[in-house]
């Protein structure tokens, strides 16, 4: 489901791939809860369930943003976002049978492994890559 970027700071293939799946994790979040849950109602649309959803849905979001302006703060939120993805993974598999919420529960798991992964890169990393296209466009100016 990810939509094809331009790049303009490189980013390693882990950053990209967690970002990606941040981005899918989001989408499927909002989408399922806001056109599925609301109308199947009952379970479906108590509210912590809910709440949960709209919450994923947000921190993946949050997390792609961050990564993608190379922020210093990257990896506090993918551990964060991290942390909630498995939550709502965990409410999403209550709903044995159901292949939408399976298939919210199978996007949420895999932008857990992602952001978990990338909780744990270090600064350094990241910083290399700032600095790096700090150097770029500092040079492109003269």
């Amino acid at each position: 489901m990810a939509m094809a970027r331009t790049t303009v700071v490189k980013k390693s293939k882990e950053m990209e791939q967690c970002i990606d799946d941040c981005l899918d994790c989001q989408s499927i979040c909002l989408e399922t809860s806001m056109s599925y849950c609301l109308e199947m109602g009952g379970k479906h649309a108590e509210p912590k369930h809910m709440r949960l959803m709209l919450d994923c849905s947000e921190i993946c979001q949050v997390s792609a943003n961050f990564m993608l302006r190379n922020s210093n703060f990257s990896t506090r939120t993918c551990n964060l976002c991290s942390e909630i993805c498995i939550k709502c993974a965990e409410s999403c598999e209550q709903f044995k049978g159901d292949e939408k919420m399976e298939a919210c529960a199978q996007v949420c798991r895999r932008c857990a492994d992602s952001c978990q992964q990338m909780s744990k890169m270090p600064m350094t990393e990241m910083s290399m890559a700032r600095t790096s296209a700090a150097e770029t466009s500092a040079a492109e100016s003269m």
